[in-house]
């Protein structure tokens, strides 16, 4: 039964808490001491979770209902409510048509399916590109021009791929407004063609033998953290993505098995990916067991071991060796892999799925996946090889496929 004002106010405190229901998920919370919280009960993905509506009587029965049917209508959008409120708490009263409203809304529909990186770097395009000069505009009344104007500001500061990723998430929130009712059409399809294509760059990488042996040797040499240590030591046997590698788990790892299985949630591709671990990969891992083996992550942070080691420790690591940003990034193990590998003849296929890009051809990507693993085993183990061979300064003749 609904409840009233009536029987809210005639309601006493008791020894333990005690919930009035209104209905909806919606309660009051009456506390022993006296104090009453609104609370609203919802489910979401399954799980069960309650949100607070506020403290009476400031918040009255109607102002909590307000609140109530607001959530249920992002429920109804598959948008969890606690996520979107964290992703607008910070930001300024709005109109809730407003492009920056929108635009939280779409990045708490959408950011939970994407790697927290990704979602980070999103929100901070846009927070620092975007929200100060259309975000209080109210969505459906933006125009061609005026986001064209944001995309030249941007341009003007020398940042032309920050621009295209720009236009390419406005267009996606512009769109998302669309298919909400909150915008009759996106306006970002107009300015396909008007900023000058933006010159593809690539991660900075040691490629050349020589080189590569002087990079494995100075991370031999490296006196910091053990733990960043073993990653810098495992990059090179695994080039997996930075982001992957840092937040590995020791569940994700079978040391007998000989294999790191990386759920899809982590991977860029948002696809399961297995990576055979050589012999010395399995040496880094089990020297570095017992001290971090307890915990969730193989490579916890230095602050906080529930937390995966900081997105800039390898790059910090490089850099302390002596290796600037324009010579060697933690991206730059992958590119270093892919270049040696091709060069020495392993098919463009295994070094591919090995890196995990994307596979377009969808049936071809399952045989990938089934078929390509005892081989991948074969090219990593021999690149393990060659590294050895690299850095103990001799000849090395690399292995190449059926070799």
């Amino acid at each position: 039964m609904p409840l009233t004002d009536t029987a809210i106010r005639n309601a006493k405190p008791a020894d333990k808490p005690r919930k009035l229901a209104d209905g909806g998920g919606l309660y009051l919370l009456i506390q022993p001491a006296g104090g009453r919280w609104w609370r609203l009960d919802y489910r979401f993905d399954g799980k069960r979770k309650t949100l607070s509506m506020g403290v009476y009587p400031d918040v009255t029965l109607g102002d909590a209902r307000q609140r109530r049917d607001e959530a249920r209508r992002l429920l109804a959008q598959g948008i969890d409510p606690g996520e979107h409120r964290k992703m607008t708490k910070n930001a300024p009263l709005q109109d809730a048509d407003s492009f920056e409203a929108v635009a939280r809304e779409w990045y708490a529909k959408f950011s939970p399916t994407w790697t927290r990186e990704h979602a980070d770097r999103i929100l901070r395009r846009l927070s620092l590109n975007v929200f100060q000069w259309i975000g209080a505009r109210p969505v459906g009344q933006i125009t061609a021009p005026e986001l064209l104007a944001v995309l030249r500001r941007i341009e003007a500061s020398g940042r032309l791929e920050t621009a295209h990723r720009v236009h390419q998430n406005c267009g996606q929130v512009l769109r998302y407004a669309v298919a909400s009712g909150r915008a009759e059409r996106d306006p970002s399809g107009d300015l396909r063609g008007a900023l000058p294509p933006a010159s593809k760059s690539h991660y900075a990488a040691i490629t050349e033998p020589r080189a590569i042996a002087g990079l494995l040797r100075a991370i031999d040499g490296y006196n910091g953290s053990f733990v960043v240590a073993c990653a810098l030591r495992l990059a090179p046997l695994v080039f997996v993505r930075p982001g992957e590698l840092r937040r590995a788990e020791w569940a994700e790892i079978d040391l007998d098995a000989a294999e790191w299985r990386i759920p899809a949630a982590k991977m860029k591709m948002r696809a399961p990916h297995v990576v055979p671990l050589a012999d010395q990969a399995l040496a880094i891992l089990r020297e570095l067991h017992p001290l971090t083996g307890r915990g969730r992550y193989v490579f916890p942070g230095a602050r906080n071991a529930s937390m995966p080691m900081s997105e800039n420790a390898v790059g910090a690591a490089l850099r302390y060796m002596g290796f600037d940003s324009s010579t060697m990034t933690g991206h730059g193990f992958r590119a270093m892999a892919s270049t040696v590998l091709h060069e020495q003849g392993w098919p463009s296929d295994i070094i591919e799925r090995q890196l995990a890009h994307a596979e377009r051809n969808k049936i071809k990507a399952a045989y990938n996946r089934a078929e390509h693993l005892p081989e991948r085993r074969k090219m990593m183990q021999a690149w393990a090889g060659y590294l050895d061979g690299l850095k103990a300064g001799g000849d090395v003749v690399p292995l190449r496929r059926g070799a």
